[in-house]
């Protein structure tokens, strides 16, 4: 079935995979999140770890990019391997800068050469970053988390990367391990009818109403085929059209997923049921108003997306009840606004999703509202 550009928020494994070196020669490895998928990503601001100077009586902020060194290695044999790595941002802002045709798995990573093995991420800004790694051969190998002693499906129980500023960073080595497989069917709660056309990733994705294959989708009956993830817990995310986006378990917040075991060479089943979630509707207002526009929430403590619907003069947008969301309006030539008229995703006001309908109406006439001081 042909995607609907109004697919209600896809999320895709476009994940590249980052390989890493001995946590004991990594000065710039930060202590690993807490082991528990309920634990909160710290959420440490890029410019927290930058480098501060006084210059002409104002403090300025050094933002000077630096580099992350890793290796990709079989965990049984220690051959090298090909793959790529993704830096993805810790800080919750810094993962929201993700727009249409997007996984939201960072912008900055690195690829293996030809022979495998060493990958290295230039150009990286200051930050705190997890690291998610990704075989070119899925059939013989399974993506990961990168862990300081292994892989992992749960993005809190990798590593941290703190990235200062111009600095080159050796992580631990990627290891990884043979592969695994997911299967279910995904239906409505409302009826038990199969979800046909919907997706189901490991990360969200703004998807492209005419472009792009953002991963596994149900068929006619709900079914749905997952594969090359690593023999680790995973939480996964379930979309569907009209229907409000989950993670497992039938929830809006990734770390108090339900996760799935998956362990390798053999095929584990994950069925979900969705809801038609609260109605966020509005109306957006603007001077010109390009072919393609969207309205996106974003989760207000992860950043993590949780809905996406392509627009007109107005919206229609299915989402979870008891979430708080922030939205953006991906609507002009000019940069996005955030509701209800900000510039910048700090700026922004949260939503709350309740069980009754809410409205969120965007007038991008005028400019940005300045915040008072």
């Amino acid at each position: 079935m042909p995607r609907s550009s109004r697919h209600a928020i896809p999320l895709t494994v476009a994940l590249l995979v980052v390989s890493l070196l001995p946590a004991a020669a990594s000065p710039g490895l930060a202590r690993s999140a807490a082991p528990h998928a309920t634990t909160a990503a710290p959420s440490t601001s890029t410019f927290a770890v930058a480098s501060y100077r006084e210059e002409a009586g104002r403090t300025t902020v050094d933002t000077t990019p630096g580099e992350v060194r890793t290796t990709l290695r079989d965990r049984a044999t220690g051959a090298a391997v090909r793959g790529c790595v993704s830096l993805v941002p810790v800080d919750r802002d810094q993962l929201t800068v993700v727009f249409q045709g997007e996984a939201q798995d960072g912008r900055h990573g690195g690829c293996t050469g030809v022979d495998g093995g060493d990958v290295l991420a230039s150009n990286v800004p200051p930050g705190h970053y997890h690291l998610l790694a990704e075989p070119y051969d899925n059939a013989q190998y399974g993506m990961q988390w990168v862990g300081r002693h292994g892989g992992t499906g749960q993005r809190e129980r990798g590593v941290t990367i703190r990235m200062r500023p111009g600095k080159t960073v050796t992580a631990p080595t990627v290891r990884f391990d043979p592969p695994g497989t997911v299967t279910g069917r995904v239906t409505r709660a409302a009826d038990g009818t199969p979800v046909y056309g919907g997706y189901v990733l490991t990360l969200p994705v703004v998807p492209h109403p005419k472009y792009g294959d953002y991963g596994p989708m149900t068929d006619e009956d709900g079914r749905y085929t997952v594969t090359g993830l690593g023999p680790y817990r995973w939480p996964l995310y379930y979309t569907g059209y009209f229907l409000a986006s989950q993670w497992s378990g039938g929830v809006a917040d990734r770390r108090k997923a339900d996760t799935v075991r998956v362990r390798s060479g053999t095929t584990v089943t994950s069925n979900q049921q969705l809801v038609a979630g609260t109605v966020v509707s509005g109306t957006i207002t603007v001077d010109e108003m390009p072919n393609y526009s969207q309205v996106i929430a974003f989760h207000a403590r992860t950043g993590d997306m949780v809905g996406v619907i392509d627009v007109g003069a107005d919206y229609t947008l299915r989402l979870l009840p008891g979430q708080r969301v922030l939205l953006r309006c991906d609507c002009t030539f000019v940069p996005s606004r955030w509701f209800p008229n900000a510039g910048q995703v700090s700026e922004a006001q949260p939503v709350r999703i309740g069980h009754t309908p809410v409205t969120a109406n965007f007038d991008l006439t005028g400019p940005v509202t300045v915040p008072t001081p």
